[in-house]
């Protein structure tokens, strides 16, 4: 029995080894794959990136602004801040320092976008946010820019446009066409009229006319008369009736469409 008890303290022990072991191989494992960001300010880009590749990080340029503390190409700012803990591969971004300004900002209001755009890009500047504003002039023409002409003391390479942007026509109002059948022509005219349409032709139709049987004359010399059909109406505007039409009833029209229409007298 005691030796019984002695085996079951020695596979307890052993078991809290075994899990102690792994728990502190774990934390090494997690440690052991972070780094505390070292400080770049001050140096150059090259030697920034050569120094985080060292520590397994990776280095992103993210902006460049002027600075008259900073020499040109240095780094003047970074994220995350020097002694963070961070894991490897991580990524630190860095701020280029552009020296002071040297370079006077072009005017180039009353340009084409593409002319600003080229004369922006030919002194090393970048070109900012485009922006459109709906005139009733020329499209594609510079408004406004931002920072103006020669402008002094700018933190950024950096200019912002205000293009012109043609005005749209206004969408033409649209309407459901109206059935004119059964109408008479002047009622139809009136009805598409009220909507912006015209009528532009009416085709006349004649309406067959009803046979009737003439009465049989007698007389010597005749043995029965063919009876004579009668003559159709004569067609007139106030009288016709509409029996069809073009656009049909129910289709989309916009103002100033033309109406087709056929008569029947």
């Amino acid at each position: 029995m005691k030796r019984f008890f002695n085996l079951l303290l020695g596979a307890l022990a052993m078991l809290a080894v075994a899990m102690l072991s792994a728990f502190i191989t774990m934390r090494l494992a997690i440690h052991g794959r972070e780094v505390k960001v070292p400080n770049l300010a001050g140096l150059t880009v090259s030697e920034a990136s050569r120094k985080a590749s060292s520590l397994g990080l990776r280095l992103n340029l993210e902006n460049r602004f002027y600075s008259a503390d900073t020499p040109t190409g240095h780094v003047l700012a970074q994220s995350p801040a020097p002694g963070a803990t961070v894991r490897r591969e991580w990524a630190v971004r860095v701020t280029e320092s552009l020296g002071p300004q040297q370079v006077a900002i072009p005017d180039v209001v009353g340009q084409s976008e593409r002319t600003a755009s080229v004369n922006i890009r030919r002194l090393s500047l970048d070109l900012g946010t485009v922006a459109h504003l709906a005139v009733p002039d020329e499209g594609g023409v510079v408004l406004a820019q931002t920072p103006g002409p020669n402008a002094a003391g700018v933190d950024r390479p950096r200019v912002s446009l205000l293009l012109s942007q043609p005005e749209e026509a206004p969408a033409q109002a649209s309407f459901v066409m109206p059935s004119l059948t059964g109408l008479t022509l002047p009622a139809a005219a009136a009805r598409v009229a009220a909507t912006g349409l015209h009528i532009v032709s009416a085709e006349e139709l004649s309406a067959p006319a009803p046979v009737t049987a003439a009465p049989v004359t007698s007389g010597p010399a005749s043995t029965g008369a063919v009876p004579a059909a009668p003559a159709a109406p004569t067609a007139g505007v106030s009288t016709g009736t509409v029996v069809a039409q073009t656009p049909p009833a129910g289709h989309r029209v916009v103002k100033g469409d033309a109406v087709r229409v056929s008569l029947v007298y």
